[in-house]
Parts: C-alpha cells; structure tokens; sequence
C-alpha cells in the first residue's frame, strides 16, 4: 500500500493552470517576435492554424477520425469567423499596444459572453451578470481611458477581439452536445486555414529561421492553453480557476517590461481587477444558485 500523500485537486488544477499560463504568454511573445519580422497578422494567424491543424490531426489519428463527422458545419462555420476575428484583433493588438493591455482587454470577454448568450441563447440577465457587465463597463473604461487620452486603434481592436472570442463561446456552447473537442478543433483549423491564407498571400514575408521556433510554439500554445483550462476546470471551482487567470496579466506585464521595455501601467492593471471582481462574483453567485432575476 502506497503511503504517497495524495496531492490536493486546487494543487493539481494550480499546475494545469500553470501551463495554461505558459501557453498564453508564449503565444503573445510569439506573435509580438513574428509580427516584429514582419509577418502580417493574417500570415501569422495561418501558419497557427497550419501548426494546430497537424497536431490536431495526430491526435484524430489515434482517437479515430470518425467524430469530425457533423451535421452542424454552419455553426462550425459561425463560431469560426467569429473566432477568426477574435484572433486577428488579438495578434493585431499584440504587435501594436502594450502586451497587458492586451490582456486587460481581454478580460472583458466574460462580459460580451454574457450579453451574447442572454441575445442568441435566451440565457436569463440575472442580477450577477448585470454586475458583471458593469464591472467589465467600468474596467474597460478605467483601460481605456476615453477623453482622457487618444484611444489607440489597436486597443478598439482587442475590444472587437474579446467580442469576437465571446461569439465563439456562445456557438461553442451549441456545438458542445453533439460535437467532440478534437472535432471543434478540427474546423477550427480548417475553416481559419483558408480565411488566412488568401489574404496573407498578399503581402507574404518568408519567415526568417529565428522565427521559425516560435511558429511553432504559437499553434501548439494555442490548442494547449485551452486544454490545460479545461483540466483545471474539471479539478476546482470556476472562481478559483478564474481567480488563477488573473495571474496571466501580472505575468505578461512582468514579461512585457523584461523584453521589449514596456512600463507597467497601474491603471491597466486596476482595471482588470474591477473586471476580475466582477466575474468572480457573478461565478460565486452561480455555484450558490442564489441569482434572481
């Protein structure tokens, strides 16, 4: 009989969220190391698509090939361009504003989620989410500073991106009954793969060899990133899991301020914690089953 101490699922889950953390900043560094080559967003956004669709086509490959089949590729198709654009304003942002604020921005996807799927899934506006929608309301404001200072276009576009990835959550809750993970993935990969490739043709930059590491460590980042989320979900409360995500925007802004010089910016930062404030309330409120109307 082992006398092996068995390891707490929040330690467990901390270690899958580690990796999680991981994926993200390597994809931002990744993306800021090949738009600074000189790669477009849409050529970096098909070379993810071209690393994800081999990884995910190895994994098909041992778990059989007969769950991509579908009767719901519309939806496929939906989720997909709604994720494309989420991508290609995330990678934009990426190359052109700091890489926190990025991530700040980002923060408000809880909060279009909530709106979309109250607009396209008939989900109830409770008192919690409209919180929650007010904290993002206010954290993005305290980021973005309007009439204060000239709202950076890049930064409308992370707005646009955390829309766009909010779409995809919304058609992916759809897609969840009948659909298998790897089979989302896969037409995630094959339907972005021909929205990038058209338009990267146009203005195609061979990547130099440095670059060619991190190609490749932005399709895997991409595919695990969410997978490492997924299994911490599955080990501890969606508060605490959301709560550990913060952690990404200190992360990328330690690392943001360590390789390119970016200052830290406090407000940003006080902005996402409204917004962190917010969606841990509302997730608190959920798991209780306290919310009314």
């Amino acid at each position: 009989m082992s006398t092996e101490p068995t390891r707490h699922p929040v330690i467990t889950a901390a270690l899958w969220m580690l990796g999680a953390l991981s994926s993200f900043t390597a994809m931002a560094l990744g993306g800021r190391e090949m738009s600074g080559a000189g790669m477009s967003t849409f050529e970096i956004l098909l070379f993810r698509s071209l690393v994800g669709l081999f990884i995910v086509g190895a994994l098909l490959s041992k778990s059989g090939w007969a769950q991509i089949r579908t009767r719901r590729f519309g939806l496929h198709m939906v989720r997909n361009v709604g994720h494309f654009g989420g991508q290609f304003g995330w990678f934009y942002g990426i190359a052109m504003i700091p890489l926190a604020e990025v991530f700040a921005i980002e923060f408000t996807t809880p909060m279009w989620t909530a709106i979309l799927a109250a607009l396209l899934l008939a989900e109830r506006m409770t008192r919690p989410r409209l919180v929650a929608i007010a904290c993002g309301v206010a954290g993005m404001l305290i980021i973005l500073r309007p009439g204060l200072e000239v709202i950076n276009p890049a930064a409308l576009a992370v707005v646009g991106a955390a829309i766009g990835f909010a779409l995809s959550y919304v058609f992916t809750r759809k897609l969840a009954p009948t659909e298998s993970a790897l089979s989302i993935l896969f037409y995630m990969t094959v339907i972005q793969l021909p929205l990038a490739l058209i338009p990267a043709m146009g203005k195609w930059v061979t990547p130099p060899l440095y670059v060619w590491p991190w190609l490749v460590a932005v399709g895997a980042a991409g595919l695990s990133a969410h997978y490492c989320m997924t299994r911490a979900l599955r080990l501890a409360d969606a508060t605490v899991v959301v709560t550990m995500d913060f952690l990404r925007l200190p992360l990328i802004a330690a690392a943001g301020f360590v390789f390119y010089g970016e200052p830290l910016d406090w407000l940003v930062l006080a902005g996402a914690a409204v917004m962190l404030g917010g969606n841990v309330a509302n997730i608190a409120a959920e798991r209780a089953g306290s919310p009314r109307p």
